[in-house]
């Protein structure tokens, strides 16, 4: 159980977050777990990709933000994927060094990782013979691809995909994030960008994600991002509530939580609550 600080009560913390589903379940289960620390929580969420979430921390509009390692180096300070720690220990040792550097920190990530990943229907990649991302050479010209608007620029989506193995696409289509599934449902993509946290992977049958032998989709732990100067003012209960509620966020978990979102539609702050309430963290 966390247990309300009096000496927090004079410290206001705004929680962001970036413009996904898995983003706004983690955004609410830090604002819900830091409020119930004592202290002042504001949120902002839903703030977009993560440069926008960035430039929103380093401005002061917000105290932190979960981020993803394998974003944050390949992103932020351009480390090309075979150079990014596959460990969490050694990914977040090297990221928390890195944003050091620029006067801020990060707290120790969630156990689970999530990574991008080329997806496609399972009946496409059987007509196709795909089961590697390899095996779209030859093909992928005559192939639509859809993914998150930064992705053109992202190492480990669309710009990796044609550096690292030579692809290019009939056409390349920017989508909101929430409808990466829809688009392959209703036949409008032949490959999207997913994410191996989705819930809609649990279904096993219906998608195929292809395999990534040149590791460029690298696995991405959740950490929380924040101000050297932040961390210092809102004291020790700060990084030990953030990081002891984010011990128990599994893959299997972190799907259940988004599904509950996604699939059943229920509202992020209730399905943080939920989760809070059933790991032992508040009533």
């Amino acid at each position: 159980m966390i247990k309300s600080n009096p000496a927090n009560k004079d410290v206001t913390l705004t929680v962001g977050s970036k413009n996904f589903t898995e983003e706004i379940v983690l955004g609410q289960i830090y604002a819900q777990a830091l409020d119930a620390a004592g202290y002042n929580v504001k949120t902002q969420l839903n703030l977009g990709d993560e440069f926008i979430a960035l430039r929103a921390l380093k401005a002061g509009r917000i105290s932190g933000y979960p981020e993803y390692t394998s974003t944050a180096l390949e992103s932020f300070f351009h480390a090309k994927p075979q150079d990014v720690p596959p460990t969490a220990s050694g990914a977040w040792a090297k990221a928390k060094a890195d944003l050091g550097k620029e006067g801020l920190t990060s707290f120790r990530p969630a156990p689970y990782s999530s990574a991008n990943a080329v997806g496609t229907l399972t009946t496409t990649a059987k007509k196709l013979g795909l089961k590697s991302i390899p095996d779209l050479k030859g093909k992928s010209q005559d192939l639509t691809f859809y993914g998150s608007p930064e992705c053109r620029q992202r190492i480990d989506c669309l710009l990796g995909l044609e550096e690292d193995y030579g692809l290019h696409f009939k056409s390349f289509t920017p989508v909101d994030i929430g409808l990466r599934y829809q688009v392959l449902d209703k036949g409008q993509a032949d490959l999207s960008i997913l994410f191996t946290s989705d819930a809609q992977l649990a279904d096993t049958q219906k998608y195929t994600l292809l395999t990534d032998p040149k590791h460029i989709l690298t696995p991405g732990y959740p950490m929380w991002i924040t101000s050297q100067k932040v961390a210092k003012q809102a004291g020790p209960d700060y990084e030990k509530t953030i990081e002891e509620v984010s011990k128990p966020l599994t893959l299997k978990v972190i799907r259940e939580l988004n599904a509950r979102v996604d699939i059943d539609k229920q509202d992020p702050a209730k399905v943080a609550h939920a989760y809070l309430k059933s790991a032992g963290f508040v009533k």
